[in-house]
């Protein structure tokens, strides 16, 4: 029979083993992410489809890991600490998987803009650099998380404002881009996009208050950025 050394022991370690897979999600994430915006950059509906057919793996890593969290708190008596990272792993691998499905999002708008759409330099940059804070948004909140650094969690936030500025920024290149009808429709899908990036921060975010709350025992949010805006 198992002490009860041996049980905590046990737990332990699953608890770590889900926390390993749950965070090992964000870097599924990241690779959508670069494949998505690459297919954005150039037009690549081969690689869009890709992406599209790829988010099996992180819904399967969603299933995984909140089944896990489930059969954990079933079947042991986790004390507080334990309990809020159980609790906030269910949150975490919710938001990754939101990131995955704006990757997702993405991907699928390429096809719709046709195979030589009438693109505009300045708005593809600021997508690029959107994808960019995105992309460092969610090596950061998996960083935070992983090493419970309550600081660097709340710097997300900062990233986050230049997200949302850009995102403000493509809306108002779309409205006023011109009279031909090819190239509105292509900023309008470009404005969909940005969206969706404006979202994978936010989540970013989302899991950063999560870090907050496994060390301080509190749910805060840290700003209304994790929120959406209206534009």
């Amino acid at each position: 029979m198992a002490s009860m050394g041996d049980t905590r022991r046990h737990f332990q370690t699953e608890l770590a083993e889900l926390e390993k897979s749950a965070l090992g999600g964000i870097d599924l994430v990241i690779g959508q992410l670069d494949r998505a915006l690459e297919s954005v950059m150039h037009q690549d509906v081969e690689l869009a489809s890709f992406v599209i057919a790829d988010d099996d793996r992180l819904d399967g890593r969603y299933l995984e890991v909140n089944q896990g969290i489930l059969s954990l708190l079933a079947l042991q008596a986790p004390v507080a600490g334990d309990l809020r990272v159980l609790a906030a792993l269910l949150h975490v691998i919710k938001h990754v998987e939101r990131m995955g499905d704006q990757c997702v999002n993405i991907a699928k708008l390429v096809p719709l803009a046709g195979h030589e759409p009438p693109v505009r330099a300045e708005v593809l940059e600021k997508i690029r650099q959107m994808g960019q804070f995105a992309r460092s948004e969610s090596l950061q909140c998996k960083a935070a998380f992983a090493t419970r650094d309550v600081e660097l969690a709340r710097d997300l936030v900062r990233q986050d404002r230049d997200i949302n500025r850009l995102n403000r920024e493509i809306f108002q290149l779309a409205l006023s881009i011109g009279d031909d009808a090819d190239t509105r429709e292509w900023a309008m899908h470009m404005v969909l996009v940005a969206r969706a990036l404006e979202r994978v921060g936010d989540n970013a975010v989302d899991i950063g208050e999560q870090t907050a709350f496994v060390v301080t025992g509190l749910f805060r949010e840290f700003s209304d950025s994790s929120h959406p805006t209206t534009l």
